[in-house]
């Protein structure tokens, strides 16, 4: 039986060890992590499907493969009885901005409901926001969703694995193929050191009166998710603290009371703190390494998404999954 190995349990490891399940039934997918479900970065993420220029391919092509791939993936999920346990569902809500028309643009405005707000529109919220637009898209509650996949990977016969990976080529012997999933590991991993960790700093509250999405150009975002609202944040590069910061808490606190003031009466669950595994270009490619034997063996490599990991994680895991499918069948062709 052919073999495959994902290295990583974030939503983008998940994601392409139950594709590759998908795509080829006949091949035994092992998961390899550290860290699991509430213990990755992923489950911190509001799991919006909103792209932005942060989020980006080797082209505008492969890029829009890859929004239109993942947008589709996750509406096919809604319409399924697995959307519920899934965290799939839809949310619409408003981006603003006080100066800069083109940042309440979306590339997804062909694939769902989009338009620019009038004027009086752009007035009825709080603050001195001269641009605005409504957007339906759809949210994925990780905290559902990372245990969902899981469950998926098992039912079909993967076996997952807790360790701490040291480097792809003692996996190389094992395998025909290795998916490195592994986030802000490939800089030790792959040696790229072009991913950077982007801290990124929330509050998680009860406010259930809160039913649309707000996001600014001003650093303030109110996510309604399943069972909280996300209230954020920060996006602080090459900075590697998980602490709570008391100073970016204020910050972040201020800024989403002004913009909906009935959030000081909301109860906050948690504060949470998470470092984004960002690449200027998502890294999506094959390459051939040699194992300590001197096996060469196929990687794959899918990592670098920064805050878009749930959004961007079914579009580039189809991506990668194409490359080691590629791959497993050149393997059969030469043992044949």
């Amino acid at each position: 039986m052919p073999s495959a190995c994902v290295v990583g349990a974030g939503v983008v490891g998940l994601t392409t060890a139950t594709l590759l399940q998908e795509a080829r039934p006949d091949v035994k997918v092992t998961l390899f992590a550290d860290k699991f479900e509430e213990a990755t970065t992923s489950v911190g993420a509001a799991g919006i499907f909103t792209p932005s220029a942060m989020f980006r391919g080797p082209s505008q092509e492969v890029t829009w493969r890859w929004l239109a791939d993942g947008f589709a993936h996750y509406s096919r999920l809604l319409q399924t009885p697995d959307a519920d346990e899934a965290g799939v569902r839809e949310l619409s809500g408003y981006t603003l901005s006080v100066n800069n028309p083109d940042a309440v643009r979306t590339p997804i405005e062909s694939l769902t409901e989009y338009r620019l707000l009038t004027p009086q529109e752009v007035r009825s919220f709080s603050g001195s926001w001269k641009y605005g637009s409504f957007l339906k898209t759809l949210l994925v509650e990780n905290q559902r969703h990372l245990p969902y996949l899981m469950k998926k990977f098992r039912r079909r016969g993967g076996q997952a694995i807790s360790c701490h990976v040291t480097s792809l080529e003692e996996l190389a012997d094992e395998f025909d193929v290795v998916c490195n999933c592994s986030g802000l590991g490939a800089r030790v991993l792959a040696g790229d050191h072009d991913v950077l960790p982007v801290r990124g700093q929330i509050f998680q509250v009860r406010a259930p009166w809160i039913k649309e999405f707000i996001f600014t150009d001003q650093d303030a975002y109110i996510i309604p998710g399943l069972e909280h609202v996300t209230l954020g944040g920060t996006r602080q590069f090459a900075n590697s603290k998980l602490t709570v910061d008391e100073f970016d808490s204020r910050a972040i606190w201020e800024k989403c009371n002004r913009l909906v003031p009935s959030l000081k009466d909301a109860k906050v669950v948690r504060e949470w703190v998470g470092l984004r595994p960002y690449r200027h270009v998502v890294r999506v490619e094959r390459e051939v390494i040699k194992s300590k034997r001197g096996k060469p063996t196929h990687v794959v490599h899918n990592y670098g998404h920064g805050s878009y990991g749930v959004m961007g994680a079914p579009g580039t895991a189809m991506h990668a999954v194409r490359l080691a499918v590629e791959a497993l069948d050149a393997g059969t062709k030469a043992r044949l």
